[in-house]
């Protein structure tokens, strides 16, 4: 008896060790889930490009902040096809990054920001757009489609969100329209 609670006194002691010397997991580990964002108002007025773009790759938010995931969309579009703001906005930002043209876009009244890229822009930052305005066109090249495409992001602050809950569903939708008999 004695020789048993020995061993389980040297076994408790162990446990004690190691759970004070592991090593705690890294802050951002511990981050908690990103807190559910309020719906996205469809203020849309236009795909950025084309009139109904093939969607070549949804929107695929990451599990954690710096999990992999696809931040935006991927719309079909040929190089040189115009790219337009789906809202009105103001120009924060339009230049290179990483060898590519970006245009980002405040849309007016509310704290949402798109991205477009690969697009040559022919918008200045603060200029204001109107939906629908031509801000640049469609880079032959710096896509990471196998095909040319436009990445089409939506921001609320630092997260991203699914740009295609912009649009009404009246531009979503597929299929021709049908006129409902009038009920007298």
């Amino acid at each position: 008896m004695r020789r048993v609670m020995r061993c389980v006194g040297v076994w408790a002691v162990l446990l004690l060790v190691s759970a004070a010397t592991a090593p705690a997991p890294p802050a951002w580990a511990a981050l908690p889930p990103p807190a559910r964002e309020a719906p996205v108002p469809a203020i849309a007025r236009t795909w950025p490009v084309g009139v109904r773009p093939l969607v070549l790759r949804g929107w695929q938010p990451p599990a954690t902040v710096y999990g992999p995931g696809h931040r935006g969309v991927d719309l079909a579009a040929p190089p040189g096809a115009p790219v337009r703001a789906v809202a009105a906005g103001r120009v924060t930002f339009a230049g290179r990054v990483a060898g590519r043209g970006v245009v980002s876009l405040q849309l007016t009244g509310t704290n949402l920001r798109t991205t477009y890229e690969p697009v040559s822009p022919s918008v200045r930052k603060g200029d204001a757009v109107g939906a629908g305005e031509t801000m640049g066109t469609v880079e032959a090249t710096g896509s990471h489609c196998s095909d040319t495409c436009v990445h089409w992001g939506l921001l609320s602050g630092e997260t991203y969100l699914d740009p295609l809950s912009l649009l009404p569903p009246w531009l979503l939708q597929r299929g021709p329209s049908r006129l409902l008999p009038v009920l007298t």
